[in-house]
């Protein structure tokens, strides 16, 4: 599922730097959706650069085109199930992937100026197809997440495969505890303050985009006065959009915040749901005190569980910010060498098994930042894949295997009951 996640951030982005002004072939249609024919293109030629094959064949192109039509025929699906995916999952995805991509790139950046675009553009324009594709893998979610199998089909699946599954590689177990620092009430209101002093300004007759050009911290729209172009319901924060669609044409807002700081906004025009918008942004910015202050929360956790007073899990579930690990204790999963940055790699070569390292600072997306303990919970060396030490990665695969084959009956079935068409 990651994998096509970020296969929908490497096409989107492409595609936003293509230009349309010839009508593009369209090669399939599914429900409401189209795909079209750079789409196909685009995918054919990354697969094929990712696994070495020749992107002329013609069987594989048809492959690829169907999987293709498979993602969106569970998208009309999702559609008919009434599935619906928040704004803030919708945030999330898009910064873990925008994420990936900064490492893989070395910068923010880089990913800019590779694209001609500043990052915050390429999460608005990746917005509407990243939400289908979390609605289309909710879908399969729902369906086959829970696909159970038994101990004598991993066995039967280990026979079949066993002299194929080849060389387990080193992997670590590991668990953190993240603090996100949180900034003052003082500072906090220090940013309000500022973002009230910038819109006094404006109503006092000074220019909205030499301001924002001069002080706003959205670097995606600071270099076009604020401008943040035409776009439909859904894609801002709710509260920006509330501010935004209560306002006449020209007219200001008053000092809104958001989850990213405080905005000031003009509605230049309104076209139905469709806003065309801009705005300065005041970040709220953390201090050295915050800073501090997660270090030393962190070291007096580190501390306590040194001491036996509390585990591991109980402090993760506790205080840990990233609310996606917490609940399991911090746990962050196995991990081979290869899939670890340099930064934490370098953590947890120095960790003994149950050793927790010093506090750490952690890059989130280029922009934004936090700090972590992180804890060596197993290492396993490398080793000749057996159905005694490895029988939970054998029976993952195993599943694998079964839930893609009730996957494939089940598209067999929405294809009778979806529109569908292949124009190739």
């Amino acid at each position: 599922m990651i994998k096509s996640f970020l296969f929908v951030l490497i096409f989107t982005i492409s595609q936003i730097i293509i230009a349309q002004e010839t009508v593009e072939e369209i090669v399939a249609v599914v429900g409401d959706e189209i795909i079209l024919k750079s789409e196909l293109d685009y995918q054919v030629n990354f697969e094929a650069a990712q696994r070495g094959f020749s992107s002329t064949d013609a069987s594989v192109r048809r492959k690829i085109l169907e999987a293709m039509i498979g993602q969106k025929l569970l998208y009309a699906q999702s559609i008919l199930d009434s599935i619906v995916v928040s704004d803030q999952e919708v945030d999330q995805q898009l910064d873990y992937q925008l994420n990936y991509f900064i490492q893989q790139y070395g910068s923010r950046e880089r990913v800019e100026k590779a694209y001609g675009m500043t990052i915050d553009r390429i999460k608005r324009e990746m917005r509407s197809d990243t939400r289908k594709q979390m609605m289309a893998e909710r879908v399969k979610q729902q369906k086959f997440g829970n696909v159970d199998i038994t101990r004598r089909e991993v066995e039967g699946f280990y026979e079949n495969y066993k002299d194929t599954l080849g060389l387990i590689p080193e992997k670590y177990d590991i668990s953190h505890i993240f603090i996100n620092p949180k900034a003052s009430a003082k500072v906090k209101e220090s940013s309000r303050k500022y973002a009230q002093s910038l819109l006094d300004s404006i109503k006092s007759g000074k220019d909205f985009a030499e301001l924002a050009k001069k002080y706003s911290d959205d670097p995606g729209s600071k270099t076009q006065g604020g401008d943040l172009g035409t776009v439909k319901r859904g894609v801002f924060y709710p509260e920006f959009e509330a501010a935004a669609y209560s306002l006449k044409s020209g007219e200001l807002s008053g000092v809104v915040e958001s989850p990213v700081g405080f905005h000031i906004i003009q509605l230049i025009e309104r076209k139905g749901e469709a806003i065309h918008t801009r705005h300065i942004l005041v970040k709220i910015k953390n201090d050295s005190d915050s800073d501090l202050k997660a270090i030393e929360l962190l070291t007096e956790i580190r501390d306590s569980i040194n001491r036996g007073f509390k585990t591991f899990n109980y402090f993760a579930n506790k205080y840990s910010d990233d609310k996606e690990t917490s609940k399991f204790g911090g746990n962050l999963g196995a991990f081979e060498v290869g899939q670890l940055d340099k930064a934490l790699l370098d953590q947890v070569n120095k960790l003994k098994v149950d050793e927790i390292g010093f506090p750490k600072r952690l890059e989130i997306d280029g922009t934004n930042y936090g700090f972590h303990i992180v804890k060596l919970n197993k290492r396993v060396p490398e080793h000749i894949a057996n159905i005694n030490q490895d029988f939970d990665e054998i029976k993952k695969l195993a599943q694998f295997q079964k839930r893609e084959k009730l996957y494939q009956e089940f598209l067999e079935e929405l294809k009778n009951n979806i529109y569908w068409k292949i124009n190739i």
